[in-house]
């Protein structure tokens, strides 16, 4: 038999739309396929610092009983978030990182034929789960880069089970506003979940930007989620979590693995939530980093989307992944904006200012060649 037909004969069916997701490229692979040195990453909306002092610290002690499994109930960490969140710790998850919680949250809320409803281009994680678990993901285009909340509305059926909220969104870095999201959630049913997906929260620095959890209550079941991927540094170890109602928690502990979260992962992030001056020093960089790229986008007659995250859609007036491409031969990895549906396009994310600086640098440079080339 052939490997097509027992592919087809064994491989559950459902499975043929889904396409692999297409993380940002290590710096490692690259220097060694292109043969270059001291490449910089700024395709994956990750930390450009390493994981704060403190936490370093504990993994290097965590390190020694890696020998013995992980607390299966993440329990430190949850009593440590319940005490600084102010919610029961019955209401927290955590998982091998936002994605795990999504894939789980698909897992207990979907039945074959549900329908969820998120925007469209968005984190490109919810609709993979949703069609794993045999549902429909309701796509709803953005407008004006923004999440259309009246169209989103509109989009709710007899069987929507779920809507996704990334706020601030991803790729577009664009947010909802909380007063927008009052309303938002005045008119949804009492039987549809709302995740607010807040990976870029800690980064924020708008004053009308919602805090999540002020929307936990008896109304409507709500689930925020937030991962230490971000402004913590902790990407690689694959850490978040989440505020859910109980039953859903409850739900979730019945599907998710015994031990989801390692220990080096649950102990890093146990001691990043003892440093709020650390968080708030790199929320600024983030923002200064960010007034730095739209002053040079200005400079270079280059448009953007304003961002509230740590990644930039630029305009390049061009073929985006042409320019990707090129930029990455010279060591500057980043994101084209065509996966996202934005084809012109590329997605930065905030560096050091030194990274930053490079990143113009070779930007410029590639983008007058091209000019004299079309001369």
């Amino acid at each position: 038999m052939s490997d097509l037909l027992l592919a087809n004969n064994l491989i559950r069916q459902g499975l043929e739309g889904l396409i692999p997701y297409e993380p940002g490229r290590p710096i490692s692979l690259v220097e060694k396929e292109l043969g270059i040195e001291e490449a910089i990453k700024l395709a994956s909306n990750e930390s450009p610092y390493r994981p704060f002092p403190k936490a370093i610290e504990a993994m290097r002690e965590a390190i020694l009983n890696v020998n013995r499994y992980p607390d299966g109930g993440s329990t430190f960490l949850r009593e440590k978030l319940a005490g600084k969140l102010g919610i029961p710790i019955s209401k927290i998850i955590v998982g091998s990182g936002s994605n795990e919680l999504l894939r789980l949250l698909a897992n207990v809320l979907l039945n074959p034929g549900d329908e969820a409803v998120m925007a469209m281009p968005s984190f490109i994680v919810y609709p993979t789960v949703v069609k794993l678990m045999g549902a429909k993901p309701v796509e709803v285009p953005l407008k004006d880069h923004r999440h259309n909340l009246k169209a989103m509305t509109d989009a709710i059926t007899a069987r929507t089970k779920i809507i996704f909220i990334c706020n601030p969104n991803n790729p577009t870095g664009t947010m909802v506003s909380r007063d927008e999201l009052e309303r938002f959630l005045a008119g949804i049913p009492e039987n549809v979940v709302v995740v607010l997906d807040e990976a870029y929260f800690e980064l924020v620095r708008d004053a009308s930007y919602p805090n999540g959890l002020n929307f936990i209550n008896d109304k409507i079941p709500v689930v925020v989620l937030r991962t230490f991927s971000k402004v913590y540094g902790l990407a690689g170890c694959r850490v978040g979590y989440g505020i859910a109602p109980e039953f859903i928690v409850q739900a979730v502990n019945k599907v998710r693995e015994p031990f989801n979260v390692n220990t080096i992962a649950q102990t890093a992030a146990l001691y990043s939530l003892d440093c709020d001056d650390e968080v708030e020093e790199r929320s600024l960089l983030n923002h200064e980093g960010l007034q730095y790229f739209y002053a040079e986008f200005k400079r270079l007659a280059l448009d953007h989307i304003p961002s509230h995250a740590n990644f930039v859609l630029v305009g390049v007036g061009t073929d985006g992944r042409k320019i990707s491409n090129d930029l990455m031969k010279k060591g500057v990895i980043v994101r084209s904006g065509d996966i996202f549906g934005y084809p012109r396009y590329i997605r930065v994310s905030v560096g050091t200012p030194d990274e930053n600086s490079r990143f113009i640098n070779e930007l410029e440079s590639i983008l007058k060649d091209r000019g004299k080339r079309t001369l």
